[in-house]
């Protein structure tokens, strides 16, 4: 399918950056226009105004100033260059600080903190969402029928949490709202143990270096309110904007590695979703591996909504703030904003546009740099991507065409990350959800990266690797999807806990035990460097750092382990419920096993690459409008590749960092 373009009638990719150009007010009669030259040099179709600008909008309590800022939206209009209009409260002015010390946060130490950087803003603060609120209504109605504006970018970054006493008040009022009563909470909270029961609301306090850090119920609720907090904040920050400007998309930037809000329930409330990707190319890693997480992270971001998403942020060149602030080799810039293209991107959008002259991020790669002008290696690449996404107008709208999903939970990782018992710190739920992705990415099998809370009838296999917490209702659609013909896969530790981490008592992999057709008696945790060995289809596979031991109970045995007193026992399973089938991986394993894996099951569900074989390095995804097939065939390495394709063909050559975009008409 197509969805509509997120500018409403400008169907065309949006390229563009975050531009501070109130940094250059005293030099705006030769800087600014300079700039307008350079955007439109560059084929910038959007600049992101507004984001940091709360001092310069309101240099004193009720006094604003938008004059610069009015002047500078009329010569985007003039330019043909849309705004993306960013609310200014992720970083408020001194003068806030200073007469309503509030604002700030306090940190889990119980320490105010002082004026300065971001996001260091009280998210219960009446007197910052008052001051919040004023402003973005400012700006709404002021700017409300401007040609330029296209986009509310609402704040910056949302992260971080507050321990003030006006968010401990917040937190005690979410607990009496979800849990009722103080009986409920305890119980929820296993709070007998270490005499931790509660017996006022007032006792309630946040998780804490100093103390009250010990249950892992309390801490997931705090991350929960936590979350809610983000969401009402950005509520209160859009309330006047989405009634005095209807018709304009609202976002704000998310970070896929951040793992301090619950994503894919902040989704609920944007418009579009949108996200900072900075890979950090030429890297110990490889670019290769490097290649393989940004497309998990596109992938986990695009799924936050399942429709096309908003590369908000990307860097040219250098990123000043990693440890090696390493520039971009030739090619790699193109390379990876077509990447996110091909993942579902509809926009190319940079920090920064102008490098800043000062401040902490005064080397942040940018499109002009101090040297400014356009005679810079970097900016002809940009100007070369421009160039390139003026030809892009179809890609518009297209839909990412999967039929599998892998299954990322926010408060699955937060419950694992809370676990003691296992590998402690090593248990590594998000590595090991890449490590199955990978087997996919190799192949060029697109996937989904959706929320246990989702919906599941649009796909044939379903991967959900450490489930360890099973939230509501989750257990029964995934046995919806299985009984009605789904392939099902899941791993060792699933099932353990409910939404409050209290384990289930008959069993785990509790509620799923049907649905897989096994029961889980144990789980043995391996040293570094201690191997065990699953023997399945005639091969053997290392095992290592986890082992299940477990039983039949309706399921079919395909793989066993090969050794210690647990050898022989099941380390691989299929339970056949319904018109479908439920797999159980007992142990992690390296990539060989999940290659062979994987590719026995994609051949079983009827789900085929469009390439046989795919070279080391290289990656294919495909979008479509289901008339139309673009299909993007990228090498991230630093070698000639070959795709092999048709007997007696030549096959399709990239060279180092290339990207090339076949268009077809689909057979649908």
């Amino acid at each position: 399918m197509r969805y509509p373009p997120i500018v409403k009638n400008m169907p065309h990719i949006l390229h563009g950056g975050d531009y501070n150009p109130e940094q250059w007010i005293k030099w705006k009669d030769t800087i600014w226009k300079e700039d307008m030259r350079l955007a439109k040099l560059a084929g910038i179709n959007t600049l992101t105004l507004g984001m940091f600008s709360w001092t310069a909008l309101e240099p004193a309590e009720g006094q604003y100033n938008f004059a610069w800022l009015d002047e500078l939206m009329d010569m985007l209009a003039e330019n043909r260059i849309a705004a993306v209009l960013g609310t200014p409260s992720g970083a408020r002015p001194a003068w806030m600080s200073s007469k309503y010390p509030e604002v700030l946060r306090v940190n889990e130490s119980r320490l105010r903190n002082v004026h300065g950087e971001r996001h260091n803003h009280c998210l219960s603060s009446p007197v910052y969402r008052e001051k919040t609120r004023a402003i973005n209504e400012q700006l709404a109605q002021r700017y409300k029928e401007h040609p330029a504006l296209a986009v509310w970018h609402i704040s910056n970054e949302y992260s971080g949490e507050c321990h003030c006493p006006l968010c401990q008040a917040e937190f005690r009022t979410y607990l009496k709202n979800k849990y009722k009563t103080l009986d409920a909470l305890n119980e929820a909270w296993w709070a007998a143990f270490w005499s931790s029961t509660i017996t006022d609301w007032d006792q309630i306090e946040s998780p804490g270096k100093l103390g009250n850090g010990g249950h892992n119920g309390l801490r997931l609720d705090w991350r929960r309110f936590t979350t809610e907090q983000f969401i009402d904040f950005y509520l209160n920050e859009t309330a006047p904007l989405k009634a005095i400007t209807p018709d304009i998309p609202c976002t704000t930037n998310l970070m896929a590695a951040y793992t301090g809000i619950d994503y894919a329930r902040f989704a609920e409330v944007l418009d579009v979703a949108s996200w900072d990707s900075y890979p950090q190319w030429t890297s110990a890693e490889g670019n290769s591996t490097i290649g393989l997480r940004t497309s998990y992270y596109h992938d986990l971001m695009r799924g936050l909504k399942r429709k096309p998403f908003m590369l908000i942020e990307s860097c040219p060149s250098a990123t000043n703030w990693r440890p090696v602030a390493k520039l971009h080799r030739p090619g790699l810039h193109k390379l990876q904003s077509l990447h996110a293209l091909a993942h579902g991107a509809d926009t190319v959008q940079y920090f920064q546009f102008r490098k800043s002259r000062g401040g902490p991020e005064q080397y942040h790669g940018a499109v002009v740099d101090h040297f400014g002008g356009e005679n810079t290696r970097v900016f002809r690449e940009v100007a070369d991507l421009g160039e390139c996404l003026k030809g892009l107008d179809d890609l518009v709208g297209m839909d990412t065409p999967v039929e599998t999903a892998l299954i990322h939970d926010y408060q699955v990782r937060w419950a694992l990350e809370d676990l003691k018992g296992l590998l402690q710190e090593k248990t590594a739920y998000g590595e090991t959800l890449i490590d199955h992705y990978r087997a996919f990415w190799k192949r060029g099998i697109a996937l989904d990266i959706i929320d246990s809370q989702q919906t599941l009838e649009k796909y044939r296999l379903v991967i959900a690797p450490m489930l360890y917490m099973l939230r509501e209702g989750a257990a029964e659609r995934i046995d919806e999807f299985v009984q009605n013909g789904g392939i099902f896969v899941a791993t060792y530790v699933t099932g353990y806990v409910n939404e409050s981490a209290l384990t289930f008592l008959d069993g785990f992999p509790g509620s799923l035990k049907k649905t897989l057709g096994i029961r889980c008696e144990e789980i043995d945790a391996l040293y570094p460097g201690e191997t065990n060995s699953i023997e399945w289809d005639g091969r053997t596979y290392r095992a290592f750092d986890l082992c299940e031991l477990v039983h039949r109970e309706g399921a079919e045995v395909l793989g066993v382990y090969g050794s210690d007193f647990y050898a022989g026992s099941p380390a691989l399973t299929v339970h056949r419920r319904g018109k479908g089938r439920a797999y159980f991986i007992a142990a992690r394993t390296g990539e060989d096993f999940l290659d062979d894996f994987y590719r026995h099951l994609t051949t079983e569900a009827g789900i085929r690459p469009l390439f046989e074989e795919l070279p080391e390095g290289v990656s294919v995804h495909v979008r479509s409008d289901g008339k139309k097939d673009v299909v993007f065939l990228m090498n991230f390495t630093n070698e000639n590749r070959l795709i092999p394709t048709e007997p007696d063909k030549p096959g399709i050559s990239l060279e180092p960092f290339e990207v090339k975009m076949l268009r077809s008409e689909t057979n649908t």
